[in-house]
């Protein structure tokens, strides 16, 4: 796309937009179109600014690239963003040049329209100008401020203080694909509701009620659901992080997610004991390694692990194997007559780490992608349930799933595979445990998994700034306040060690809760809230006295002036961001940050496919840890799939654009599983 043409058409549509209004002598009588005239000169004035920003990008960015077959990287993505903001603005100018002279057109609704993503081109100017100061203080294709503590600390501090509630109001999702909008904006709505209430002494049922009946403002009021989901972003504890993310796992979510998954023969949980393993050395196979079960923070244990597979295998049915299986976690769907159908050991095995940012989730959660991979791959897959954070902070996670992955190829026979090509893949904290459950192996001398299949994976869980990072200030999905609550809690830094029962009671109330809110929305109000979104484009501006939270330009802060050239300011928050910035040396530890892991370490990794998103803010995670391995010649693909956000997977079945992305993933597997075959 040619950037120069594409800011000189919205200068050019700004000024015939305003001469169109000017002309319009019924229009200035209204203090609206005032309001509107100075939005259109400041989108004017902060594009002429952002023009020259993107061509200095646009001449050095390729040089952060993986390789010239994909150019991706921070520095593009922020480009990108802004170009996006960009082209929303030239639509809807010239939408008000074409309409201003209708009986039907609505100056106070274009108006707040224009000012939100005008708000919103400004904080992308200021992205900018840190992502300008952070190119010219990195190394030569350093994505990362890898040891620059004062630049990270500068970013952090103008995230706490800058205004945010515009990405999440009118202009929630623009980046994204038109298809995954809507979806955005449900959540975002149900997240604020059932937050506005998280912290009241209400019952279950007058929380559930009083969440329900609010959540209609959310909908009409665009500048109240940003403010509203600024506040909860940066203020709200992990607990409430923890409860919102497993309501995929709770009550009718989970049977409408059943519903809509493909059908397997083979689901069930099982409890792996904790006891020692002896196996093979992987260099000597006449010798053996006893593998010890995870003991970090509570002694030894148990781990949990979920089968799944498209079809009854030998082994999967046999008594050996079920009497690993809860009671409750044994679901085998079998027609009549199984026993003549039960197919042979496959000699494939995926092993898969589900994500949740270390502190949520299951394989349950997880499940709907997992037999629609269990069907097209005609491989059994086995996914870890490993203990969360902050209960269980690092390392007992990847002692839990080192653990998993020994048991399997021990005991693989029961699991319908020979195993002989083992296939790790994770999303996310998963795609972290599926490096490092791979360089735990090799320093323990075992087998070592054929591959790895890593989406978006967390390779850097250290404060370092990059470009790509700097999209938590916009991003709905993984703001930088919430990341680092996950940081913190996978890290320890103040986390308190709590056996998995103990977990398990703390969190019940509030996923019941949870449940009851998402229940009662899914079976009446469902219909009105998606009703309302379609609508959302034809209400009127809003009124809402918190749509005036940020903070003008020509507010003083005096401490941030020296980030930005003389005479522009970011808008700042009314409110201010409360977080606690990860520091400990733990993060550094190569087995929680992979990309810091010294060369020995990742030297003999089996093929790593990492699969990315542009507009994910750990899109620089993956492009430095595919550098990194291929700097030392191990081998590595990078795939970057364009438009849609970090936890994509979980997304698959609700468009077009997700779909495919998983269908590269299993693509990226696949490989793994036939890479003999192509040799």
């Amino acid at each position: 796309m040619d950037h120069q043409h594409v800011f000189s058409t919205l200068e050019t549509v700004c000024e015939e937009t305003i001469a169109a209004i000017l002309g319009h002598s019924s229009l200035l009588q209204n203090d609206a179109t005032m309001q509107l005239l100075a939005t259109l000169r400041q989108i004017h004035e902060h594009g002429q600014a952002v023009s020259a920003l993107v061509s200095g990008f646009a001449a050095v960015y390729h040089h952060f690239d993986f390789n010239p077959e994909t150019p991706a990287n921070g520095y593009r993505t922020l480009v990108k963003v802004v170009i996006s903001c960009v082209l929303h603005l030239i639509q809807k100018a010239r939408y008000i040049t074409s309409s201003c002279r209708g009986l039907f057109f609505r100056v106070a609704h274009n108006a707040s329209e224009m000012k939100a993503y005008c708000m919103a081109l400004c904080q992308l100017r200021a992205l900018l100008y840190l992502a300008q100061r952070l190119l010219n203080n990195n190394e030569h294709g350093q994505l990362h401020s890898l040891g620059n503590e004062s630049l990270s600390r500068r970013f952090v501090n103008e995230y706490t203080t800058m205004h945010k509630a515009c990405f999440y109001g009118r202009c929630l999702g623009f980046q994204f694909c038109p298809s995954l909008r809507p979806f955005l904006q449900a959540v975002v709505i149900s997240m604020v509701s059932f937050g506005e209430n998280y912290t009241t002494q209400q019952t279950r049922l007058g929380r559930t009620a009083y969440s329900v009946i609010n959540s209609g403002k959310y909908v009409v009021d665009p500048e109240l659901r940003g403010a509203e989901f600024e506040r909860i972003t940066q203020n709200l504890d992990m607990e409430f992080w923890k409860t919102f993310w497993n309501i995929t796992e709770t009550g009718l979510i989970s049977h409408l997610a059943k519903i809509r998954s493909h059908a397997v023969q083979v689901n069930i949980t099982l409890t792996i004991p904790g006891e020692p393993l002896s196996l093979p050395l992987a260099s000597d196979t006449s010798l053996s390694v006893t593998v010890p079960p995870p003991i970090a923070h509570w002694g030894p244990g148990p781990v949990q692990v979920r089968l799944i597979s498209h079809m009854l295998r030998q082994g999967q049915d046999s008594a050996e194997l079920l009497s690993f299986a809860q009671p409750e976690g044994i679901q085998l769907s079998l027609p009549t007559g199984f026993r003549s159908q039960i197919g042979p050991l496959s000699p494939w095995l995926l092993i898969h780490f589900h994500g949740g940012g270390f502190v949520a989730q299951t394989s349950r959660s997880h499940e709907s992608y997992l037999k629609s991979w269990s069907k097209d791959l005609n491989v059994p897959i086995l996914s870890v349930d490993y203990s969360l954070a902050p209960e269980a902070p690092f390392p007992r996670a990847l002692e839990e799933c080192f653990f998993a992955y020994c048991w399997a190829l021990k005991n693989c026979h029961l699991l319908g595979s020979t195993a002989e090509r083992v296939c790790l893949a994770g999303d996310s904290a998963g795609g972290n445990l599926c490096i490092t459950v791979s360089m735990k192996a090799m320093s323990h001398g075992v087998q070592s998994p054929h591959g790895i299949m890593s989406a978006y994976p967390a390779t850097l869980l250290t404060t370092d700034a990059s470009p790509s990072r700097f999209l938590t200030l916009i991003d709905p999905v993984l703001p930088l306040s919430v990341l680092y609550k996950c940081v913190n809690a996978y890290t320890g830094t103040n986390s308190v060690s709590v056996r998995p029962s103990e977990q398990l009671d703390s969190l019940s109330a509030l996923r019941q809760d949870t449940a009851l809110f998402l229940e009662h929305i899914a079976e009446g109000a469902s219909n009105w809230l998606l009703s309302l979104l379609n609508r959302t484009s034809s209400l009127p501006a809003s009124t809402s006295p918190v749509s005036q939270n940020a903070v003008p330009h020509s507010a003083e802060m005096p401490q941030s002036s020296r980030e930005f050239p003389e005479g522009f300011e970011p808008l700042r928050s009314g409110c201010l961001a409360e977080i606690h910035t990860p520091c400990t040396p733990i993060m550094k530890n190569p087995y929680v940050s992979p990309l810091l892991a010294p060369d020995s370490l990742l030297k003999g990794l089996p093929p790593v496919h990492l699969v990315a998103s542009a507009l994910d803010a750990l899109l620089d995670d993956s492009v430095m840890f595919a550098r990194k391995l291929k700097s030392i010649n191990q081998p590595v693909t990078l795939t970057v799939v364009e438009d849609i956000p970090h936890g994509f997977l979980s997304l698959s079945q609700l468009c077009k654009e997700t779909k495919d992305a998983s269908d590269i993933c299993v693509a990226r597997i696949r490989e793994v599983f036939q890479q003999d075959a192509q040799q």
